[in-house]
């Protein structure tokens, strides 16, 4: 129960919302690699892969990345 509560209020868990092209993250470790065709984001239980065109990091915090571009595939490992 202390565990839920934990989660509840410090909200660490993984969450990935796609929109209309564009993938918000929240909750990631690193980012392992960038260009404007791919872009991998590992988070604490594998890595998510988004594959596009014009993909750029429109929003860069500790705890959450918003990718933009013309979304083609996502991947998770």
């Amino acid at each position: 129960m202390l565990k839920k509560l934990q989660n509840y209020i410090l909200d660490n868990e993984f969450k990935m919302v796609v929109l209309t092209n564009k993938v918000d993250i929240v909750n990631y470790v690193d980012i392992d690699h960038f260009d404007s065709n791919k872009i991998i984001v590992r988070y604490k239980n594998g890595v998510v892969i988004v594959k596009g065109e014009e993909l750029i990091i429109s929003k860069l915090l500790t705890d959450e990345i918003l990718i933009s571009g013309k979304l083609k595939a996502i991947e998770m490992q």
